[in-house]
């Protein structure tokens, strides 16, 4: 029988813990430790500001942590820069700047406080993440190699942001729910989209989308 222990992390067979994240994303013991002062920071600032959910502390390594990692492995080799669209308390782009030393990481978040504690963070991990305090669609256009996004928006409004980072070889990788191929029925009448569905190693209703191409579909003319 599973719970909760001093701390307000679950015990059990449910338990996901520092241990648990570490084995199943392959990181080191120096990364760990320096996740494990992200979280202390977290923990604080949360206490104080709405950043992420309350409820999902007791389970932070697996909802928040895990499910940022697993996109490392699908971020190709030759990538070199990343943007997180509405990074909130910087989940995945932070946890993927760590992970992935090769990129450079620019975090877009329209909330200060959370701009705030994304540089309080940043400077924790010894990141040199851009942190840039605008919204999505005021930010300047550009191309990335990697555009990620987590609980950012439904699919069809996403796409519409995604576009302004997108070109040549970029791919997104876009955190989604159960309600995911409603969203994509909905999404595809505006857009031509190349993609590949990658099942969440941390949820079980969730899904990775990743975008491989990514066009938005011309609208017909309207004849008298």
């Amino acid at each position: 029988m599973s719970g909760q222990v001093a701390g307000g992390m679950l015990s059990g067979p449910d338990a996901f813990g520092p241990e648990e994240f570490a084995a199943a994303a392959g990181v080191s013991r120096e990364t760990l430790e320096r996740f494990k002062k992200c979280l202390a920071l977290l923990e604080d600032w949360n206490s104080r500001h709405n950043l992420v959910s309350r409820t999902s502390m007791p389970d932070v390594w697996r909802r928040h942590f895990w499910d940022s990692a697993q996109v490392a492995p699908l971020i190709p080799a030759t990538a070199r820069s990343l943007v997180d669209l509405g990074s909130g308390a910087g989940f995945p782009g932070l946890i993927l700047a760590e992970m992935c030393p090769g990129l450079h990481v620019t975090l877009i978040e329209a909330t200060a406080k959370k701009c705030r504690f994304l540089r309080a963070a940043a400077e924790s991990l010894g990141l040199r993440s851009e942190i840039r305090h605008e919204r999505i669609e005021d930010a300047p256009m550009r191309a990335y190699d990697v555009i990620t996004a987590r609980a950012c928006a439904p699919l069809a409004d996403l796409l519409a942001y995604t576009q302004r980072f997108w070109g040549p070889g970029s791919k997104a990788f876009l955190h989604k729910g159960q309600n995911l191929a409603v969203e994509l029925t909905e999404a595809r009448k505006s857009w031509r989209i190349e993609s590949e569905q990658h099942a969440s190693r941390s949820d079980p209703s969730g899904i990775i989308l990743e975008i491989r191409e990514l066009q938005r579909v011309g609208r017909k003319p309207n004849h008298p």
